[in-house]
């Protein structure tokens, strides 16, 4: 059977293309691609992505006005049900503010936009988005922002970590994320958030093929459940 993802646009999206071509490269077929003002999601689906981008400029907080779009409940409703949910860059800003994932994403420390290589480590390499790692495993990802400092408070950061549910750690401070927290599971774990982009990362004319697994493993994991 077909392996169904969908990549959510929403106004000012500007990586929805780049995650629909890593899609395809890890699954062989081309993932549906959903408007925002859309109230539905198509049937049957097996991942759903949210992209990296400005959606609707950033304005109010990054990822607060996509997080109220139509198709977010759709989104929510479907991740509640256990369908995965990649939600990258802009994509970590809309789970956030949709209440998917705790914390907040706010103005990166020096207030400027960083767009560079970074380094991760892979924290938490259990998960059907992380099992093609190993444990520890340092992986080189982009990143292009200029909100992506994680915040939660201390309780809800020694929860994550207790539960495992931190996926990528920054080795390097980057933006002033709290515990260089570079990526977080829902409790189910069928939620993931992160600021650095796997999906610019999947060819080696993306000069690095570390995001490739990410992919990988999530198409693995659903083919054969």
């Amino acid at each position: 059977m077909a392996f169904r993802s969908a990549v959510i646009t929403f106004p000012g999206s500007n990586c929805d293309r780049d995650m629909a071509v890593a899609l395809e490269l890890a699954s062989g077929t081309a993932p549906m691609r959903v408007w925002h003002g859309d109230a539905a999601l198509p049937d049957r689906l097996d991942f759903i992505a949210l992209p990296g981008g400005f959606s609707y400029g950033d304005y109010l907080r990054s990822g607060a006005m996509a997080a109220r779009s139509p198709i977010m409940q759709a989104v929510v409703d479907a991740a509640s049900r256990g369908v995965p949910v990649l939600g990258v860059c802009n994509g970590f800003q809309i789970l956030t503010e949709s209440g998917l994932l705790p914390g907040a994403l706010m103005r990166n420390a020096g207030q400027n936009f960083i767009c560079r290589t970074v380094a991760l480590k892979v924290e938490n390499n259990q998960t059907l988005f992380t099992s093609g790692y190993s444990a520890g495993q340092i992986i080189h990802i982009p990143v292009a922002h200029h909100d992506g400092n994680y915040f939660a408070d201390d309780e809800t950061l020694d929860r994550l970590e207790g539960e495992g549910r931190v996926a990528f750690r920054y080795t390097d401070a980057c933006n002033g994320s709290r515990r260089d927290i570079a990526g977080v599971l829902n409790r189910a774990g069928n939620v993931l958030g992160m600021m650095p982009h796997p999906e610019r990362a999947v060819e080696t004319a993306h000069g690095s093929t570390d995001g490739r697994a990410l992919f990988d493993s999530a198409v693995k994991a659903l083919v054969a459940a």
